[in-house]
């Protein structure tokens, strides 16, 4: 038996079904991309003995961050790190002070071509500005 729907009950069943199909366009659409960092390959490079600084930005709640980064690599292991804070606020001074904290325990004894930061104690944002210093150092760093 087939159903007929009211003109009432269309407009309703496309209000609803409106926006479902939006949605689902936008996760399919969302679910296709990635950063060019996430696309990179790992690769075996060899990189220059030596202490490498860069800045790393990204976006929180509050705005626009950022964090400097010091890697010393010895043989392409990371030997020592340091984070150098730059909060705009006491959230976010809290989240780069935890991540700062706890990067050295994750990353120092680690190939640099196998970190992938992200999450630090609790900070999932900073390692946003971790990885994007960590790709310049490693450009800097590369042995041509």
């Amino acid at each position: 038996m087939t159903r007929m729907m009211t003109g009432s009950a269309r407009m309703t069943a496309a209000r609803i079904a409106a926006p479902i199909g939006a949605t689902a366009a936008l996760l399919g659409t969302l679910t296709g991309c990635s950063t060019a960092a996430e696309a990179e390959v790992p690769v075996d490079a060899s990189y220059r003995d030596g202490t490498y600084q860069a800045n790393g930005t990204y976006q929180s709640p509050n705005g626009s961050e950022n964090i400097i980064v010091v890697i010393e690599l010895e043989n392409d292991l990371v030997a020592d790190v340091e984070i150098t804070i730059n909060p705009n606020n006491p959230t976010t001074a809290n989240y780069q002070g935890q991540f700062a904290d706890g990067i050295g325990d994750i990353v120092i004894g680690e190939d640099i071509d196998t970190l992938d930061v992200t999450v630090v104690a609790g900070s999932s944002l900073t390692s946003n500005g971790f990885r994007e210093a960590l790709t310049a150092i490693k450009a800097d760093a590369l042995e041509s």
